[in-house]
């Protein structure tokens, strides 16, 4: 093999994404919060879907809002993708969750565990 023949190699590090388990815990969470919570939305108290509440939290767990323009005036908030959450940033997202709910009072459906 000559000089010219050189080959280079790129690596990077692979984490592992959120696990199955994870987002089954994640959206009875959400669910909760979203059927015992009211926030404020455009100056009304109302409950929020789960969606909403995973985009409200997410939002603050990265401490990043993403602002769109809306396609006929106003805004839109684009939400974080959990999906690409490694399996450590979902146990943390998981934990800021408990931490909101335990701030609101919301009673949880299922009891706290660890997930893998």
């Amino acid at each position: 093999m000559s000089q010219a023949d050189d080959v280079f190699v790129k690596t990077t590090e692979v984490t592992s994404l959120r696990s199955l388990a994870q987002n089954s815990k994640m959206w009875p969470m959400l669910t909760d919060i979203a059927n015992q919570l009211q926030w404020p939305v455009n100056g009304v108290m109302v409950h929020m879907s789960p969606d909403d509440w995973k985009h409200v939290l997410s939002a603050g767990f990265k401490k990043e809002q993403r602002v769109a323009a809306g396609m006929d005036g106003g805004y839109v908030i684009l939400g974080q993708r959990t999906s690409k959450f490694s399996k450590e940033e979902m146990s943390e997202f998981i934990e800021l969750i408990y931490a909101f709910g335990a701030q609101h009072g919301i009673t949880w459906s299922e009891p706290a565990e660890v997930c893998p």
